[in-house]
């Protein structure tokens, strides 16, 4: 079973389902499934990460490039909030990992703006100047500096 685990990755998720549905509990590849199911849990940590830096991006740009602010960085800004909302909603218990990575976040974000505005990236602040209720918040964009 392990060799097909490293073949045909898809194929053993298919062979591995039907062998749970057909309670065939001694034939499952016990040690990969419990990796999986493991790095589903890390998966859904790594899309609110993901989401939260890519919202932090455009909000970055939105408050110090306003001159080049577009109806794309909008729609970006309100899928990451979506997505974040989302997955929370699909996994409660996530629910506090969005406080716990905002300044990861913040981080990767303000080196991503530094280089897409070419800006300096002592430009933006180095602790991220956002509450994570107004990042969240569907309703509130920040003002333009100057």
């Amino acid at each position: 079973m392990s060799a097909s685990y490293q073949a045909d990755f898809n194929l053993w998720i298919k062979h591995t389902a039907q062998l749970l549905r057909s309670h065939h509990w001694q034939e499952i590849d016990l040690e990969h499934l419990i990796e999986e199911v493991e790095d589903l849990g890390k998966s859904e940590k790594r899309g609110i990460a993901s989401q939260l830096t890519r919202l932090l991006l455009h909000l970055l740009k939105w408050q110090y490039q306003p001159q080049r602010r577009s109806d794309s960085w909008l729609d970006s800004i309100t899928d990451a909030r979506t997505q974040i909302e989302l997955t929370i909603q699909d996994s409660p218990s996530l629910k506090n990992y969005p406080t716990e990575q905002l300044e990861e976040s913040y981080q990767r974000a303000r080196r991503q703006a530094a280089k897409q505005t070419e800006l300096q990236i002592s430009v933006f602040p180095e602790d991220c100047p956002y509450s994570l209720e107004l990042v969240l918040d569907e309703d509130w964009l920040p003002e333009a500096s100057e």
